[in-house]
């Protein structure tokens, strides 16, 4: 498991690596409050977004994670994020996560076909045989999601997390391994088909 910045690119949606030149970018669309509901953290200034762009960078340098920007393809856009994390070469695991798209781009092909293609990544070139998923337990929108990809609910982290506001976090962890991925890819085709 070679784990080193690569674009991902789909018909919808580009995958590209994060960069602190997207900072700004970033805060053009990721400031919205309803972003922030489900998350640890808080993005609130563009202060916040050059923070949270950095900490990524941070957790990449260590090798614990891959982050990337979320582009439009038709107007080359950037819409969001989202990163590999998590990282275990050894063990052949890694997490897709820290995913967030501006509410204009909600609803549409765009997160299908980033998680399709961070999926194929992970299962057809990295070899992995776990990729995780987790989600606040109260975010049903997201759970939901994750259950159409086609992961399957592993359990629930009871106080898994502070927030920022000072929530404690229940977090619901999902998986798909390398035996179910060939089922799963079928149904993302057919899906963005």
């Amino acid at each position: 498991m070679m784990v080193e910045p690569v674009v991902l690119e789909g018909e919808a949606v580009r995958l590209e690596p994060m960069d602190l030149r997207h900072a700004e970018a970033l805060a053009k669309v990721g400031l919205e409050k309803e972003l922030w509901t489900w998350v640890p953290t808080a993005c609130d200034t563009r202060g916040d977004m050059e923070a949270y762009v950095r900490l990524a960078l941070a957790d990449q340098a260590r090798g614990f994670a891959l982050p990337f920007v979320t582009i439009e393809r038709a107007t080359g856009t950037v819409i969001g994020s989202t990163r590999f994390a998590n990282l275990d070469t050894v063990n052949l695991h890694a997490e897709i996560g820290w995913t967030w798209i501006n509410p204009k781009w909600q609803r549409t092909a765009v997160n299908t076909e980033a998680k399709f293609l961070m999926l194929r990544h992970a299962f057809e070139v990295w070899k992995c045989i776990r990729v995780e998923l987790k989600t606040d337990a109260l975010n049903e929108k997201s759970r939901n999601a994750i259950l159409r990809l086609g992961a399957m609910q592993e359990g629930i982290f009871r106080k898994h997390i502070i927030c920022a506001s000072g929530r404690v976090r229940d977090t619901v962890y999902f998986s798909i391994i390398d035996e179910e991925w060939p089922e799963v890819k079928a149904g993302l085709v057919k899906r963005l088909r």
